[in-house]
C-alpha cells in the first residue's frame, strides 16, 4: 500500500524536523527524491544518510526561497536531475513571530514570500510538465494555526490560509489531468526544538491536544505518503489535518 515505486518528489525544508521526516516516508516507499533546502551542508548530510538507508541515488538542490531567481530555478533543475517531477511538497516555511501592532513589513514580508509566494510559484512551475504527464500530486505543509489562528502569528497564519486556498483553487483547474492537489495540516509535532522547551510549557501544550501528546514527525510523513499514493487519486483540494484532535475540522 502506497508503493510509490519509480516516482519522483521534490520536497522543500527537507533537512529540516518534519521535512526530514516526510522525505523518509517517500524514500522507504520508493520514491527518488530532489531534497532542497538552504543549507546545503546539512541537505548533503541528509541525502547521503537516505541513500545508505534507502538507495534510489537521491539528489539535492540548494534553494533559497526568499530568492525569486532561486524558486523559479528549483523545479527545472529538479527535472533535468531526476527526468521528471511526479510529487511536489511544499514543506519549507519560516516565522517571524510578533504581535500585529508590533509587527515590522519585513516580518510579514519575509514570512509571505517564503511560505507562501514560493509555493506559488513552485506550483505554477511544476504544473506544466504535469499536466503533460497526465499524472501529479501536489502536496502543500499548512498548519492548523492557518484554520484556528495564533496571538503572535498573524503573518504565519496568513499565508497557511493561503495555502489552502490555493490548493483548492488549483485543484480545480488541474483536476482532469490527472492531478491533485491537497493540503497537510500538523498540530504540534515533537522537533528537536520543542525537545528544547521547558518540562511545564510541554505539560500545557499536551493539556491541549487530547490525545495527551504532540505528534511525531512520522505521523505527517505517513500522511504525505498517502496524498503522494494512487490509493488517494479522488482525493483533491482537501487539508488532511494531524493535530491529535487539538482543533477537530468538519
Amino acid at each position: 500500500m502506497f508503493d510509490l515505486t519509480g516516482m519522483t518528489a521534490l520536497v522543500t525544508g527537507a533537512s529540516g524536523g518534519i521535512g526530514s521526516s516526510i522525505a523518509r516516508s517517500l524514500a522507504s516507499r520508493g520514491a527518488r527524491l530532489a531534497l532542497s533546502g538552504s543549507n546545503g551542508a546539512k541537505l548533503r548530510a541528509f541525502r547521503e544518510e537516505l541513500n545508505d538507508d534507502f538507495g534510489h541515488d537521491h539528489v539535492e538542490i540548494t534553494c533559497n526561497l526568499s530568492k525569486t531567481e532561486d524558486v523559479e530555478h528549483l523545479v527545472p533543475a529538479t527535472i533535468d536531475t531526476l527526468g521528471k517531477l511526479d510529487i511536489l511538497v511544499n514543506n519549507a516555511g519560516i516565522t517571524r513571530d510578533n504581535l500585529a501592532m508590533r509587527m515590522k513589513d519585513e516580518e510579514w514580508d519575509e514570512v509571505i514570500k517564503v511560505n507562501l509566494e514560493a509555493a506559488f510559484r513552485l506550483m505554477r512551475a511544476a504544473a506544466r510538465p504535469m499536466m503533460k504527464a497526465r499524472f501529479g500530486r501536489m502536496i502543500n505543509i499548512t498548519s492548523v494555526v492557518g484554520a484556528t489562528g495564533n496571538p503572535g502569528q498573524m503573518n504565519y497564519a496568513a499565508a497557511k490560509a493561503g495555502l489552502v486556498g490555493m490548493s483548492k483553487s488549483l485543484a480545480q483547474e488541474l483536476a482532469t489531468r490527472g492531478i491533485t492537489v491537497n493540503c497537510v495540516a500538523p498540530g504540534f509535532i515533537r522537533t528537536a526544538m520543542t525537545d528544547e522547551l521547558p518540562d511545564a510549557q510541554k505539560d500545557a501544550l499536551n493539556a491541549r491536544i487530547p490525545m495527551g501528546r504532540m505528534g511525531e514527525g512520522e505521523d505527517i510523513g505517513a500522511a504525505v505518503a498517502y496524498l503522494a499514493s494512487k490509493e488517494a487519486s479522488y482525493v483533491t483540494g482537501q487539508t488532511l489535518h494531524v493535530n491529535g484532535g487539538m482543533a477537530m475540522m468538519s
